[in-house]
């Protein structure tokens, strides 16, 4: 029995996903607490992603988008107590959302001093100067993490059921800074968002047989509503909004239309729109929900010594919005200049489907002290991703392990996957559900690493 145990350890980390839909990194597996007696175990994973593409569909140049993709290092750690026979407790530490990505070379989402500002004549160099503001430099850069901290409570009637809930504290932090032609007036953008943390629940039931190595969990994570006040900066937006900068574009569209390229109506409603930006420094609560989960794991014996063990996991992202609070004032005001016109604003990041995610695998003793596995997974992803977290549509993966278990108390295992992601089209938020898009990423690829160790105790 003590060696399946250690099967069993081997193939739930070697199923733990590496990089999945949307934000979804860990899968947030709910198997360390059902790892019988007490039991702790820490580990690291690493994901390598190449993301590249060229700029295509509404953006106005073909310019090619090198690798946008920064190296994750995620780490993780969990507990657990068996505090008497019926009653137990665990701890879970993981970062389940992230993104980081930046844009390099030279493309629409690398700022220079040519960008448009609202009208053809008008430029980011030309605007600062006329206005005493900064010319718009650096690069589209996008950094988002989530963290979940949760505290389980168990109860088993019996040696088959476990029934387990409690709560989750997740926090949040993020960085996003929008720059070069393709953003428009938000050219210059910054998100800065410090660390804040906010509540949720998690709750779920387990079967198991222990004799057959025969285990099934399925768990419920709920959403988490976060509030952040962050800083926001748009300095396009704040250069027109200046006394110097709307009589700037108004002499500049007084003179298209005397040259016939704009019409006097079409002059007066640009004015409008300007006139109604908001306010430099204008502030307020950015609010969004990390959405649900339903997490279904896995495993049986096949023969002595062989495991066969996977899981399939639904993530509700369909309703999932990140409107800040100043880019979508902005948004509301700008909203019917953008493709396809957003005449009651728009998200920086939407996305319209939900994740699932599949895994299945084969876990094979291969001595006393050495296992190995083997499994291949699927992601749907959640639809085209908005171009400052780079776009990625599902994978498909194929994954690889091994553990080493020198005594039956702890073990240290390993594992990679390679992934295949998804062809997909990047979006701007304005363009988030349409068929319109600025950017087209094809046979990209992921390869995740990972280690851990374990101790029962």
């Amino acid at each position: 029995m003590k060696k399946k145990t250690l099967v069993m350890v081997m193939a739930s980390f070697c199923t733990s996903p590496l990089y999945a839909a949307a934000f979804d990194r860990t899968g947030q597996s709910i198997s360390a607490f059902l790892q019988p007696g007490n039991y702790f175990e820490a580990g690291l994973s690493v994901s390598d992603t190449s993301l590249e593409g060229q700029e295509a569909g509404t953006n106005p140049t073909r310019n090619t988008i090198s690798d946008i993709a920064n190296s994750d290092y995620r780490p993780s750690a969990a507990l657990k107590l068996q505090l008497a026979p019926q009653f137990s407790f665990g701890f879970l530490y993981d970062q389940p959302f992230t993104s980081d990505s930046e844009y390099y070379g030279k493309n629409s989402f690398v700022a220079t001093p040519n960008d448009t500002v609202l009208v053809p004549g008008i430029n980011s160099a030309t605007l600062a100067q006329k206005t005493g503001g900064e010319v718009v430099t650096g690069n589209t850069k996008s950094n988002f993490v989530m963290q979940n901290f949760s505290l389980i409570f168990g109860y088993q009637p019996n040696k088959n059921w476990n029934f387990y809930a409690g709560p989750v504290y997740q926090t949040f932090k993020s960085n996003v800074n929008l720059r070069g032609q393709v953003f428009s007036l938000y050219n210059g953008y910054d998100f800065d968002a410090k660390e804040v943390g906010d509540w949720g629940w998690t709750a779920g039931l387990a079967y198991q047989i222990p004799e057959k190595a025969i285990k099934a969990s399925l768990t419920y994570r709920s959403e988490i509503m976060h509030e952040v006040t962050a800083n926001e900066n748009a300095p396009m937006v704040d250069m027109l909004s200046t006394q110097q900068g709307r009589d700037f574009l108004d002499q500049h569209l007084a003179y298209m239309v005397s040259i016939g390229q704009l019409t006097e109506s079409r002059k007066e409603a640009l004015n409008n729109i300007v006139a109604g930006l908001p306010d430099a420094g204008t502030s307020g609560p950015t609010k969004f929900r990390a959405p649900e989960s339903v997490n279904l794991e896995f495993q049986t014996g096949l023969r002595k010594g062989t495991l066969l063990f996977g899981n399939v996991r639904w993530v509700h992202w369909n309703d999932f919005e990140f409107k800040p609070y100043r880019f979508g004032e902005i948004s509301e005001v700008v909203g019917v200049l953008s493709t396809p016109s957003r005449p009651n604003g728009f998200n920086l990041v939407r996305y319209y489907d939900d994740q699932w995610s599949a895994n299945l695998g084969i876990g094979q003793r291969l001595s006393d002290k050495w296992s190995g596995s083997v499994s291949v997974g699927w992601d749907s992803g959640a639809g085209e991703r908005v171009s400052t977290g780079g776009p990625a549509k599902g994978y498909y993966n194929v994954g690889l392990g091994a553990q080493y278990s020198p005594t039956s108390k702890y073990f240290i295992s390993g594992g990679m996957k390679y992934l295949w992601l998804g062809d997909a089209k990047g979006q701007l938020g304005a363009q988030a559900g349409s068929e319109y898009y600025v950017g087209e990423y094809k046979n990209n690829y992921s390869i995740g690493y990972g280690l851990k160790i374990g101790y029962k105790f």
